[in-house]
């Protein structure tokens, strides 16, 4: 599976092998495409890969590193989407991370367990707590991601932090837990405000490969325009939890998950990427010849070219729909002295 940027610098899969190829063959993609296999955290040009370099000139293969994405893109992100002027909606999200869990419950649920486990005895111990922390709780993030995907995930990926972005999971993991207690600290109401902002941070550490603090700045710019909705959000799974422990604290091995899932919900409703149909073309595409608009006003003859560039004629219709057109697509010299008259 593989992702990959386009020209509007949005980011289109995951996709397998052959959608990419069709991509390519399209013109859809070229060889300085960005693309990512999965399960690596770097960006490359499309022709540097072996699979796909076979499909571009031997030239158009080697191509330039690809340039890394800098705080820059994701402000420039951020501006998109909230120009895009986005919607968390907090009930739905919940309904379907219920229906997501119900279908995988024990995968799910086993696996929720088996790190909240590992992070609880970690927490035991400072140390461990503070460095392990982050890349355990961004691992189950990128399983629950991948469930929502469609993607069959692995016990493996559960913990993927350790491999995909084990720095920046726990630098992100100990600036988060030391700036929220400091806002804490200052009225609570900073502290409410920050980890409702900073929310989703590690999943955009985990999944968009983003540095700890590009992943924090690009969270609070686009949660800050949807707050209220991500904090009644918060409070819902807050309460389900509530409910979880009330159910002799055996419901939290449900209730935790559940609520975790909608939260990856949300994040996948404004971070996830585009379907993988049809990403922006990334070289020049022959535009297709403009239709005629029809106008009831007799249009003026255009004056011939000087090198006319010969065209098949077109059937001529049974039953014309429309009146005669403002202004032929292509000039044609005139069949009679009639200037309007129909190419031959």
């Amino acid at each position: 599976m593989y992702r990959i940027i386009g020209a509007d610098r949005r980011e289109y899969g995951p996709a397998p092998a052959a959608q990419v190829r069709q991509w390519i063959a399209e013109n859809r993609a070229n060889a300085q495409t960005l693309v990512q296999a999965e399960g690596s955290a770097e960006w490359r040009a499309l022709g540097t890969l072996p699979e796909f370099a076979g499909m571009f000139p031997a030239s158009a293969a080697q191509a330039v590193p690809p340039p890394k994405i800098s705080a820059v893109d994701h402000i420039a992100l951020a501006n998109e989407l909230i120009r895009r002027d986005f919607s968390i909606r907090a009930g739905d999200c919940i309904s379907r991370a219920w229906t997501t869990l119900t279908a995988n419950f024990w995968p799910i649920v086993g696996v929720s367990a088996l790190l909240g486990l590992i992070i609880g005895v970690c927490a035991a111990t400072w140390v461990a707590g503070l460095i392990l922390a982050g890349p355990l709780a961004g691992g189950l993030n990128w399983y629950m991601l991948k469930h929502i995907r469609g993607q069959r995930p692995r016990l493996e990926d559960a913990f993927a932090g350790f491999t995909l972005a084990f720095v920046q999971l726990m630098l992100a993991s100990i600036v988060l837990s030391i700036l929220t207690g400091l806002g804490l600290l200052c009225c609570i109401l900073p502290g409410i405000y920050l980890s409702v902002a900073w929310m989703l941070t590690l999943p955009l550490v985990i999944d968009k490969r983003l540095g700890f603090w590009e992943a924090m700045e690009l969270s609070r710019r686009v949660i800050t325009h949807r707050w209220w909705s991500m904090f009644w959000l918060v409070i819902l799974v807050g309460l389900i939890n509530l409910l979880g422990v009330l159910c002799c604290v055996v419901g939290v091995f449900i209730t935790v998950p559940w609520g975790m899932l909608a939260i990856m919900y949300a994040y996948e409703d404004i971070f996830g990427a585009p379907a993988p149909s049809a990403p922006s073309a990334l070289v020049p595409v022959t535009p297709a010849p403009a239709m005629p608009v029809p106008s009831s006003v007799a249009p003026t003859p255009a004056p011939a070219p000087t090198e006319p560039t010969p065209v098949p004629p077109a059937p001529a219709p049974t039953e014309p729909a429309q009146p005669a057109p403002t202004e032929p697509t292509q000039p044609n010299p005139p069949a009679s002295g009639n200037p309007f008259a129909p190419a031959a």
